[in-house]
């Protein structure tokens, strides 16, 4: 699928390894995840525009490429999704935060929003939804109901695994936002988790069930 990239690099494959054993501690999971993330960032900014700027070096003037246009946005799905943030704000430190409080259901399975704030002027800006399993899609769905609400257009989603099932779902009702994700695996449990997947992310990062 056009829409659909799976980063296979490395490092990426070697981490989501490390985080799928359920032996791996919360601080590691934590932190592999904070790794993968930027990461992962390194991927879904890969083709953003670039400008040439007069600058001084200690040896003389040149030309020399820096981003261009207004600094993207970051929305992390509450909760699990702040466990890529800090490292794509190492990445991008320059880049503004939109925050998404969804919460699934656990008998529809259908995400409830409880917060949401964002920047301004998020309309004007790159937005890259971080939502680690994209199982459902329900949640990732809504996120990006809601920026489009607020006038988004320009959105990408950048998620640590996927069923088959979250990915047709999400493309389904927004074909015109790109996946970025580290692996897509078999297939939806009946509890809506991902299978082999490496369970509840957000439960494995703060330590809760």
């Amino acid at each position: 699928m056009r829409q659909l990239h799976v980063v296979k690099h490395p490092l990426v494959q070697h981490k989501l390894t490390l985080m799928r054993q359920e032996v791996r501690s919360t601080q590691g999971f934590r932190r592999l995840l904070n790794e993968v993330g930027m990461l992962l960032a390194y991927e879904v900014t890969r083709d953003l525009p670039l400008e040439q700027v007069e600058i001084e070096t200690p040896l003389a003037p040149m030309k020399a490429p820096r981003l261009a246009g207004k600094k993207l946005v970051f929305a992390p799905i509450l909760r699990a999704g702040v466990g890529f943030l800090d490292g794509m704000l190492d990445l991008v430190p320059s880049a503004r935060v939109a925050h998404i409080g969804l919460y699934r259901d656990p008998q529809t399975l259908q995400a409830v929003e409880y917060y949401f704030k964002a920047p301004p002027d998020v309309a004007e800006r790159l937005v890259i939804v971080l939502d680690p399993m994209l199982a459902t899609a329900n949640s990732a769905v809504a996120a990006v109901d809601r920026l489009k609400e607020r006038g988004c257009r320009e959105l990408r989603l950048v998620c640590l695994l996927a069923a088959p099932e979250g990915v047709e779902r999400f493309h389904g009702t927004h074909p015109d936002v790109p996946i970025w994700t580290a692996a897509v695996d078999e297939r939806l449990n009946e509890h809506g988790y991902i299978v082999p997947g490496l369970g509840d992310a957000g439960d494995r990062m703060f330590g809760t069930r």
